[in-house]
C-alpha cells in the first residue's frame, strides 16, 4: 500500500472546473474529479500556512492555543507515526516557510526531503546590487521579501527552473524509483498558486486581455482600492498560475496511469485555504472574516480499497487527513488527534461530524454545520484576553523577542501536551475582528455571504462551538474573549 498527497497552497475551489468555474483552463482538475471522491463541504481548520500544517500533522486545531509556529515537542505528527511503523515518508516542496524559524520541525519528521528554492522572497540568491523592480500597485512587503523576490525572479527565466516544476519533477522521480516498492508515503507540496502570481507567458496567454497599468501580481492583504480593470488583471494572473498547477497535476495523474498506481495507492489532492481575489472587497486571507472563498476548500480523494468516485456532502477538515493516512496504513491513531478517518466518507459519503470549527489565532472563532456559518467576534475592543501556549516560541520569520516573555508563566498541562506544562505568553495580534461583529450566514440561501442573519440558528451553532472548544481543550480565556459561557448552551 502506498499514498501520495499533492498539496497546493491558496487554491481556490471556486476557480476550479469541478466546483463550477467555467472559464479557468484546468482540464486536469476535471480529469481528477472523474477519478476521485470530490468533497463539497471540506473546511480549513487553522489558518494560514504553518497553523494549517500543524493541523495536518497533528489532527487537531492549532488556532485556539497559539499563532504561527513550529511543531511542539509533545505533538503527535502522523508522518512520525508512519515512519515509526515502517512506512517510508518523503517530502518534496518549494514551500519556503518550512525553513524559517516559525516552520521548524515539520520537514524533519520525514525520512527524506527535498526543497526547491525561489518562492515568495525566499532568501536564495545573493545579489548586492538592487534588482530592477517595475512600478507596481503592490505595497511594501514584510522585511526584505519584495526585493529578494525580484532577485529570485531573474534566475527563474525558464519553466524547468520554476520551483513548482522542480518540486513536481522530484516527486515524479521518487515515484519512478519506488513505484514497485511497498509502504511509502509521498507528499508533493507546491507553494503555488500562493501569491505572488508569477508565471511565464505560456500560461498568461491562456487569458488574453488588454492591460496597460502598473505591474500587479502580488496583492496586499487589504481592502480593494484598485480600479476594476486592475482587479480583473490580477484575477487573470492568479488564473494563469492555477493553469500551471493544473499542468503539473496532469503529470502526477499521468504517472498514476503509467504505473497503474490506481490499484494500490491512495491519492489526496488538497490545499490549506483559499484566497480572496476581490470578493467582499478584500484581497488575501488573514485580516477580514474568513468567508467561504477562504475557508471552504477543495478536496479530492482516491482510495483504492473502495474505488469510489462522485460528489461527497460529508463535513470534513484538514485535521482529518492525519487519521485517514494512519488508518490506511493500519497504524494506530494517537488519542490526542481529534480528526476522523475519512475512509467511510470516501466509500459511501458516511457522515463525519455535525459541526466544525475554523479560524485564525486572535480572529473570529467560526463554526459551521455545512449549511450555516457562524462567526463569533470578541466581546471587547481589546480582543482579549489572549495568550500563546507553547514550548517553541517562534513567529513566522523570527524567534520571540525577550520582551514578549515578560509576565510569562507556566500553564497546563493540557491533555494533548502529554503531561508537559507549557509557556503561557500574552498574545499579540494585528487582527481586529470586533470591527466586523458577530456574523451568521445561511449558505443555502446566501452562498456569497452577502446577507448576515440574526435568527435562532445562532443558538444551535453556539452550542456546537462550545462543545468543540471543550473537546479541543480551548483555554479559559478564549471563552472570556468571545463573551460566551464555558458551560454548554441549553
Amino acid at each position: 500500500m502506498k499514498a501520495v498527497m499533492l498539496m497546493f497552497d491558496s487554491l481556490n475551489r471556486h476557480m476550479l472546473p469541478p466546483y463550477g468555474c467555467d472559464w479557468v483552463h484546468a482540464p486536469n482538475f476535471q480529469r481528477l474529479a472523474e477519478r476521485t471522491a470530490v468533497f463539497d463541504r471540506c473546511y480549513a481548520g487553522s489558518l494560514p500556512c504553518m497553523p494549517a500544517r500543524r493541523d495536518l500533522h497533528t489532527g487537531r486545531y492549532n488556532f485556539l492555543h497559539r499563532s504561527w509556529g513550529p511543531l511542539e515537542p509533545f505533538d503527535d505528527s502522523f508522518v512520525d507515526e508512519l515512519r515509526k511503523n515502517g512506512v517510508y515518508t518523503h517530502l518534496t516542496t518549494d514551500h519556503n516557510h518550512y525553513f524559517e524559524d516559525g516552520g521548524a520541525a515539520y520537514h524533519t519528521r520525514y525520512n527524506s526531503w527535498e526543497f526547491a528554492r525561489g518562492q515568495e522572497g525566499d532568501p536564495w540568491k545573493g545579489n548586492v546590487k538592487d534588482p530592477n523592480i517595475p512600478e507596481t500597485l503592490s505595497g511594501p512587503k514584510l522585511g526584505d521579501l519584495w526585493r529578494q523576490d525580484w532577485v529570485n525572479r531573474s534566475y527563474l527565466d525558464t519553466e524547468e527552473k520554476q520551483p513548482l516544476a522542480v518540486t513536481v519533477r522530484r516527486g515524479l522521480e521518487f515515484i519512478e524509483r519506488n513505484w514497485n516498492e511497498d509502504r511509502w508515503f509521498l507528499q508533493i507540496e507546491a507553494f503555488d498558486p500562493h501569491e505572488p502570481f508569477f508565471t511565464l507567458p505560456k500560461y498568461k496567454a491562456l487569458y488574453p486581455h488588454v492591460y496597460t497599468g502598473k505591474h500587479f501580481d502580488w496583492p496586499d492583504y487589504a481592502k480593494v482600492k484598485q480600479e476594476p480593470e486592475e482587479v480583473q488583471h490580477l484575477i487573470y494572473e492568479y488564473a494563469a498560475l492555477v493553469s500551471m498547477c493544473d499542468a503539473y497535476l496532469g503529470q502526477v495523474l499521468d504517472a498514476f496511469d503509467r504505473y497503474d498506481l490506481w490499484k494500490d495507492t491512495l491519492l489526496i489532492v488538497n490545499t490549506d485555504h483559499g484566497f480572496l481575489l476581490g470578493e467582499h472587497e478584500w484581497w488575501g486571507k488573514n485580516i477580514q472574516p474568513l468567508y467561504s472563498e477562504i475557508a471552504n476548500i477543495p478536496l479530492f480523494i482516491w482510495d483504492p480499497r473502495s474505488q469510489a468516485v462522485g460528489r461527497r456532502e460529508a463535513l470534513v477538515q484538514t485535521i482529518d487527513y492525519a487519521p485517514t493516512l494512519l488508518g490506511y496504513f493500519g497504524v494506530a491513531v494517537p488519542s490526542a488527534m481529534q480528526g476522523r478517518d475519512l475512509a467511510a466518507a470516501v466509500a459511501r459519503d458516511a457522515p463525519v461530524r455535525e459541526a466544525a470549527l475554523f479560524g485564525i489565532y486572535g480572529g473570529h472563532v467560526n463554526c459551521t454545520d455545512g449549511r450555516y456559518v457562524y462567526m463569533r467576534a470578541p466581546s471587547g475592543e481589546d480582543n482579549g484576553p489572549l495568550y500563546e501556549y507553547t514550548l517553541m516560541p517562534a513567529h513566522m520569520h523570527r524567534l520571540f523577542d525577550p520582551a514578549e516573555f515578560h509576565g510569562m508563566e507556566l500553564a497546563g498541562p493540557f491533555g494533548f501536551t502529554k503531561g508537559a506544562p507549557v509557556m503561557k505568553i500574552r498574545g499579540r495580534t494585528y487582527l481586529k475582528p470586533n470591527q466586523y461583529g458577530t456574523l451568521l450566514f445561511d449558505l443555502a440561501a446566501d452562498p456569497k455571504q452577502e446577507q448576515p442573519l440574526q435568527e435562532a440558528a445562532e443558538a444551535r451553532l453556539l452550542q456546537h462551538m462550545v462543545q468543540l472548544m471543550q473537546a479541543h481543550e480551548a483555554p479559559p480565556e478564549q471563552y472570556a474573549r468571545l463573551g460566551i459561557a464555558k458551560t454548554l448552551v441549553p
